[in-house]
């Protein structure tokens, strides 16, 4: 499957923004509050993004909550609805761009849309895409029992299990080679 430059970073945007919401009621908010947001805006390079306000973390927080439900879906077909209700409350706009250096490039959003509907209509369409081309098992949560932060799988064979292998696959496989160890001795 070919990920284009804008794809690539929208996908990784919408993981990084499904990964800030808190795992049980005991942990963190990761976007607590409006800097916290224009922090995740600068770092992801939203563009064309004004000020934000409350009422935009309380938006991107409900578009948060939907492509949560997005990595969740049991089938394609569920996940198609998902993303089509969303992108369609983004009310999308498709254009071409050649913005700060990158190459010509497709945005979604209409000119001058909230924070929200911004990463609606990109991050919606680049889950679409992997949707369009039978793909959609590659979007995940981790597999670790304490884990559930989402990733998207993009290893050759589809067999990538944990969000990241040097944390949660790594501590996971010390762990079935110490209860081997333990096991052998006795």
């Amino acid at each position: 499957m070919l990920i284009t430059h804008d794809t690539r970073c929208a996908l990784d945007t919408v993981v990084d923004l499904v990964n800030t919401a808190p795992e049980d009621e005991s942990a963190p908010e990761g976007l607590p509050d409006v800097p916290a947001l224009a922090e995740f805006v600068r770092n992801h390079e939203v563009s064309d993004v004004g000020v934000m306000s409350s009422a935009d973390l309380s938006a991107v927080r409900a578009v948060r909550a939907r492509f949560a439900a997005i990595f969740a879906a049991p089938d394609a077909r569920s996940a198609a609805g998902l993303i089509n209700e969303l992108v369609a409350a983004a009310s999308t706009t498709p254009r071409l761009t050649d913005h700060d250096g990158y190459d010509w490039h497709v945005h979604y959003y209409a000119p001058g849309s909230s924070v929200a509907d911004h990463l609606a209509a990109d991050c919606g369409m680049a889950l679409a895409f992997f949707v369009v081309a039978g793909e959609e098992e590659r979007l995940r949560r981790c597999e670790a029992p304490d884990c559930r932060r989402a990733f998207v799988d993009l290893s050759r064979n589809r067999s990538r299990r944990y969000c990241d292998s040097r944390t949660c696959g790594n501590r996971l496989h010390v762990a079935a080679y110490r209860a081997r160890r333990k096991e052998a001795t006795g």
